[in-house]
């Protein structure tokens, strides 16, 4: 276990003085890897509250460089980063943010031929991404390698959110079985207001550290569903289909 240093209890003393948490709980934070895939409208939240909430190991995936269009969300970038990897953006801003916290990047797109080596290092897989074919890839690796996944979208005032774990619950595919037809949007085509992807990508946050710490409930089984111009959010709950491709025959010790 880590050793908690001065500098660790005054930096984490809010949450380290939650009784789920707690020293232990710190500790077990400090010692977790993460991988966000995406740092732009979600991964931006998802990536500097874990990094305040010291995850001690953060790994950041995209190809993209920051563009003027990203400032209105992405909060992890800034005008003078214009031209910049978002990669080495993001890990600029989270390392302003806490020096504790060792981010790695990948500056690449993922592809069925470098997830499963990128994903495998990591304890728990978050999906910031903005288009299906990398949710789904996403989605089959992690089932495939028994990563528990945080999976959300969002699009206009509102998004959704939900958690897979492998053998245990439905994936991403028991939700919707295969990608929406070419003649549908992806959701980075259909326009977002950025205080809906901050609500989004921190609950996509707070999941992760859930599960990290072993506490409360989280959203497996369970779509959230949020609607902000009506202020409103709805729990539709999902059952694992035996007929899905990837998750069907899956159970929690692999067989």
């Amino acid at each position: 276990m880590i050793e908690l240093t001065d500098d660790h209890l005054k930096r984490y003393s809010r949450q380290i003085m939650i009784s789920q948490i707690g020293q232990a709980g710190q500790q077990k934070l400090l010692q977790s890897k993460v991988l966000i895939i995406g740092s732009g409208g979600l991964g931006s939240p998802a990536a500097y509250y874990m990094a305040a909430a010291g995850v001690g190991e953060i790994g950041l995936v995209d190809y993209d460089q920051v563009d003027i269009s990203n400032l209105q969300r992405q909060i992890l970038h800034n005008t003078k980063r214009l031209g910049m990897l978002k990669v080495e953006s993001a890990k600029q801003t989270l390392k302003d943010l806490n020096p504790d916290v060792r981010v790695n990047t990948y500056p690449i797109r993922v592809s069925k031929e470098n997830a499963e080596e990128i994903i495998s290092p990591y304890d728990i897989i978050v999906d910031a991404v903005d288009n299906y074919a990398t949710r789904y890839l996403v989605n089959d690796i992690c089932v495939r390698l028994k990563k528990p996944l945080v999976v959300a979208g969002v699009t206009n005032f509102g998004g959704l959110v939900m958690v897979v774990l492998p053998g245990q619950g439905p994936c991403y595919r028991c939700v919707l079985p295969e990608p929406p037809k070419p003649r549908y949007k992806n959701p980075s085509e259909l326009g977002v207001i950025g205080t809906a992807s901050g609500i989004i990508g921190t609950i996509e946050a707070m999941e992760t550290i859930k599960l990290l710490l072993g506490v409360g409930e989280n959203l497996a089984g369970r779509l959230l569903v949020f609607d902000g111009l009506g202020m409103y959010f709805q729990e539709i709950k999902v059952e694992r289909k035996s007929t899905c491709p990837v998750c069907g025959n899956i159970t929690a010790n692999g067989t």
